[in-house]
């Protein structure tokens, strides 16, 4: 994800849901309409706007949804028969077997499917996807995911830097077949590959177009972008001819106006509905009608309050302990959130793979909370502290307006909020504008890597992680964890690393996520996975 996909908890609760025209006719509702006014084929959802139509641009979970429909990349994602993540074959023929070269690099050959192709009738080869990743770790495209999902490919960083031209480790062998180094052994290489900086774009629409080529991409993947209109909807139609085999919905319509989705599903205006806190005893009541239809799945998540560890007051790891020991997140839970959100005692949230709980040290203590705050060394010079948020809201949302209101009375400590648009936010994040802020981490693949090591290794992730953490330990345990073939060792490891983590505290672990949607009989095969999304090329609508 989301990816990385960052989510943005604006202190409430964030129930995530989770080219060219096509040629298919919308039926129109005197046709197939029944009662409830929806259409055969057609899905009808709430969907955030995306920041941007780009695989190598995705960082948050709106895109990602969007992107994950047009484009494909070698492998992706799919479920197996216990609903476990795995990463199977997409355009590449199958998964190659990887290969020790004497020099220590690792390469992978891969074999691509010769029925790819473009959405506008391009066949897809080898050159494609050297073009596109090339294009990602391109320093003009300014993708803050290259790094991130590419960089374990040898010369990718070259390229990133400006030493180099081309990626030294993409070989074309031929029209069909594309070998990848890798700078060594990496348990989760692979997995990164599912990611969308690794996808595939049109060279010639891109190069034809490169301001413009996102209001229409020319992707591969199971769906067509039709319509987008920001802040109003964004429109799919099936891709007929994908090679995975055509979708069972012919057409899939987001609405991007927000406002309350229960109201609109219970009117027949909409399929799927997100369900928050105000509504989630009634949609819970076994009396209700809705309650059959309520689908509850826990998401691989966690929402913090992240400190820029360079910026006075938070460069003293004694007064980010402090805030984080005066914050009651448990109680938070129970009384503000009516217990449908579990609070986060750690970074890794429960469901990932080799999971095992690594507890915070740092408790709800006021006392010691008190006592950590007199030792720092702002305890009698504190400058005036600020908690940037994304939205433009009136309020913080009630659960960050608890955390403000703890701070005040166990510390003492007037926080003042700021508030700024989601693009804005980000890229003030990125570049280090904030003394703290409020965010959240989806997983983009079920591994502990994608948490420990891509937010908080102080070189392998340098444009990801927005604490501007550094601890050399930390950074060696990673380091060992990232080529640990043995499951139960790299366990161990992260666990180690996450434990060191959480007692320097730059992050706050809030809440771990949860997708909570209520989903209308006629809708079958709408399974969220624990990255947020479901596979929408999976489902039906009678």
């Amino acid at each position: 994800m989301i990816s990385k996909r960052l989510v943005v908890f604006l202190g409430v609760l964030a129930f995530v849901f989770a080219a060219c025209s096509s040629s298919v006719v919308e039926p129109t509702p005197s046709q197939t309409a029944n009662p409830k006014g929806h259409v055969s084929g057609v899905l009808r959802t709430p969907g955030p706007d995306p920041l941007t139509l780009d695989p190598a641009m995705v960082t948050d979970a709106g895109s990602h949804l969007y992107v994950a429909q047009i484009f494909d990349g070698l492998l992706t994602m799919a479920l197996d028969k216990d609903g476990k993540l795995i990463y199977v074959p997409d355009i590449a023929e199958s998964i190659p077997e990887p290969v020790t070269n004497q020099d220590g690099t690792v390469s992978y050959t891969f074999r691509l499917r010769q029925d790819i192709k473009f959405h506008l009738g391009r066949q897809v080869t080898a050159k494609d996807f050297k073009y596109s990743w090339e294009r990602v770790a391109a320093p003009e495209t300014t993708s803050s995911t290259a790094e991130l999902y590419l960089s374990d490919i040898v010369g990718v960083l070259d390229k990133l830097r400006g030493r180099a031209r081309n990626i030294s480790g993409l070989e074309v062998i031929d029209d069909f077949t594309l070998k990848v180094t890798i700078t060594g052994p990496t348990v989760d290489f692979l997995w990164k590959l599912t990611y969308p900086t690794a996808m595939v774009v049109d060279r010639e629409q891109v190069e034809t177009n490169p301001r413009t080529w996102t209001k229409l991409p020319n992707g591969t993947g199971p769906f067509k972008l039709e319509t987008y209109v920001q802040g109003q909807k964004l429109v799919l139609n099936a891709n007929v001819d994908y090679h995975l085999g055509s979708p069972t919905l012919k057409r899939i319509e987001f609405n991007l106006q927000g406002g309350s989705t229960l109201t609109a599903y219970e009117n027949g205006e909409t399929d799927i509905s997100g369900v928050g806190i105000a509504d989630i005893d009634r949609v819970r009541d076994p009396n209700d009608p809705l309650s059959s239809q309520l689908v509850e799945a826990s998401e691989l998540s966690t929402s913090y309050i992240g400190f820029n560890t360079d910026r006075a007051p938070f460069d003293d790891p004694l007064m980010r302990q402090a805030m984080a020991r005066a914050i009651d997140m448990d109680t938070i839970v129970n009384v503000v959130l009516k217990n449908v959100l579990s609070s986060a005692h750690g970074i890794v949230p429960p469901g990932m793979a080799g999971y095992t709980p690594v507890t915070s040290k740092l408790t709800y203590d006021p006392a010691e909370a008190r006592n950590l705050l007199a030792k720092s060394k702002y305890a009698n010079n504190m400058p005036q502290i600020t908690l940037a948020i994304s939205g433009q809201g009136a309020t913080a949302g009630p659960v960050i307006e608890a955390v403000i209101e703890m701070w005040r009375q166990e510390l003492k400590l007037e926080v003042n909020i700021e508030q700024a648009e989601t693009t804005t936010f980000f890229e003030n994040v990125k570049r280090g504008k904030y003394q703290m802020f409020v965010s959240g981490w989806i997983a983009d693949y079920p591994d502990p890597a994608d948490f420990l090591d891509l937010k908080f290794h102080s070189q392998r992730s340098v444009a990801n992680n927005e604490s501007r953490y550094n601890n050399p330990k930390v950074d060696a345990l990673l380091d060992q964890a990232r080529v640990e073939a043995d499951p139960a060792k790299r366990s161990q490891l992260y666990q180690q690393a996450e434990a060191i983590i959480l007692d320097d505290a730059p992050w706050i672990p809030l809440l771990h996520g949860k997708t909570m949607v209520v989903v209308a009989p006629y809708v079958h095969g709408y399974v969220p996975t624990s990255l947020g999304e479901p596979l929408y090329r999976f489902v039906t609508v009678d």
